[in-house]
């Protein structure tokens, strides 16, 4: 768990608003209750909503007045005063000469699409960088380095054969431990290429006792930033020595500072961050006891392979191998949590796809693939035969409540409702397929059963929540994007507001 602190705190509330006395408390009251569990899992969605939806650059962009695609132009007095800002809260000496107020200017120019996307990346890694640079005392601007080096792209390797977020070399990277073989490079693996970096950048700060000569070895090498130390008569400044350098490392400080300038005051430039996909604070972290595919585990709860992919860059391959330290893959938590939950199927899985010696029995669905469990028939197609029914989520409702009132695993409905996650909300129709009848029966395959009757609209509207998104409403509503987008073409998907109707229908 990334925040194993803030998951404590919520149960420990939780817990003290729940709480009863003794006589009052239900024989099956416990921490292992699915609607504690599904509270518990809610109240982090709430917390990770508010954390990714911060948008404070809206309110700067607005009292400037800015026209989109507005690309203002600020006096080297303003652009050296906010340097001069940043330098008093950092150990670094952010130099605003002629060389960094036009790397500064061409950045705001002609970069300004990569500075955008690399402020979306940033929430995926920024967090993590500041966690590992506080754990080694080192100051946290450094984070902007691996912009400059890699757009903060994992994957990404230079001509010279540098890989990952920091670009390690194939030898320095063994050097900070960084372990390759046919399935993994740790040189993409994000937390450890990190904590590499940390360990070489306090080792060359150690060196030099100065920062930009610290940079310019980490992009030069030591050995050359040596040579030219020596060919400048053994000054000790890196703009002393800058002349003496090859031309990329007199280009390296002025483009880190320029990218320190812009991602701290993008919305003084009009700069809007592209948005990130997944944040930092929303992922978790599973370990696997088995070799496993990525495929499998996409196959097993619906999550997208390529976005596995993405969140997982130290595999080479979609293959991710048994090694004595267990390996680990990473993804959002609502993925995860369910990816833990259903760890034993996803073992059952993977033998019957890759190990033809190995039989476990399955059922075919369309392209859908289940493992029948203990709960289930293992002729589980006979459910189709069952009578069709709708059940409406009423306030308290979770999928465990749901299953038992009908006699039908979590998975099931899960499949029938296309769900990818255990989630649900009050309101929603479910798909069951069953003879038993629940109680307080809400479940009808006509509308006309409803609490309100009422004719079926032509037209559907939901609400924006907090939260919300365009991706998550469409997968809400078993939609793609684009697919949803076109049924809102007047809407701005980036800009959408609690409250706000959306056309789902």
């Amino acid at each position: 768990m990334k925040y194993p602190l803030l998951l404590l705190f919520l149960i420990n509330v939780l817990v003290g608003i729940g709480q009863k006395p003794s006589h009052m408390r239900n024989p099956n009251d416990s921490l292992k209750n699915e609607a504690f569990i599904n509270t518990v899992e809610q109240s982090l969605k709430i917390f990770y909503a508010d954390y990714v939806n911060d948008l404070s650059y809206d309110s700067i962009i607005s009292s400037l007045k800015y026209e989109p695609g507005e690309i203002p132009n600020f006096t080297d007095e303003e652009v050296c005063e906010r340097l001069q800002k940043m330098n008093e809260m950092t150990p670094f000496k952010l130099e605003c000469n002629q060389a960094t107020i036009s790397t500064i200017r061409f950045f705001a120019r002609e970069r300004r699409s990569f500075i955008r996307i690399a402020m979306g990346r940033s929430a995926l890694y920024f967090d993590m960088y500041r966690e590992k640079l506080a754990e080694y005392g080192l100051p946290i601007e450094l984070r902007f380095l691996s912009v400059i080096e890699s757009g903060l792209r994992p994957q990404v390797k230079s001509k010279a054969g540098a890989l990952g977020l920091w670009q390690f070399m194939y030898k320095t990277g063994l050097y900070f431990g960084l372990e390759e073989n046919s399935y993994i490079d740790e040189r993409m693996d994000p937390e450890k290429a990190t904590d590499a970096a940390c360990r070489y950048l306090r080792q060359l700060y150690g060196i030099y006792g100065n920062w930009d000569l610290a940079l310019a070895a980490y992009n030069a090498g030591p050995g050359t930033v040596n040579k030219a130390i020596r060919k400048s008569g053994n000054k000790t400044t890196y703009w002393a020595v800058r002349p003496f350098l090859p031309s990329e490392t007199q280009g390296y400080v002025p483009n880190f500072i320029a990218a320190a300038y812009l991602m701290t005051y993008h919305a003084e430039h009009n700069i809007i961050p592209l948005e990130a996909k997944v944040h930092n604070a929303e992922l978790d972290t599973m370990c696997l006891k088995q070799a496993v595919h990525m495929t499998t585990i996409a196959k097993l709860i619906s999550w997208d392979l390529e976005e596995i992919k993405s969140l997982n860059p130290v595999y080479k391959t979609t293959f991710i191998p048994k090694t004595k330290q267990p390996r680990c893959i990473t993804g959002p938590f609502q993925q995860i949590s369910l990816l833990v939950s259903l760890e034993d199927s996803l073992y059952a899985l993977e033998k019957s796809i890759y190990s033809p010696d190995v039989v476990t029995p399955l059922v075919i669905r369309d392209t859908s693939i289940i493992i029948p469990d203990s709960t289930v028939s293992q002729d589980t197609t006979s459910n189709l035969n069952k009578k069709l029914q709708y059940y409406k989520v009423k306030p308290g409702d979770n999928l465990k409540n749901i299953s038992l009132k009908y006699n039908v695993s979590m998975q099931q409905i899960m499949e029938w409702n296309g769900l990818r996650t255990t989630n649900i909300y009050v309101g929603q129709r479910l798909k069951v397929y069953s003879d038993e009848v629940a109680v307080q029966n809400q479940a009808s395959p006509s509308p006309t059963n409803n609490s309100t009757p009422s004719p079926t609209p032509k037209k559907k509207y939901y609400s924006v929540r907090s939260g919300d998104n365009f991706n998550k409403i469409a997968q809400k509503h078993n939609m793609t994007v684009s697919q949803l987008q076109k049924l809102n073409p007047g809407v701005k998907i980036n800009r959408i507001q609690v409250g706000q109707k959306i056309r789902v229908k």
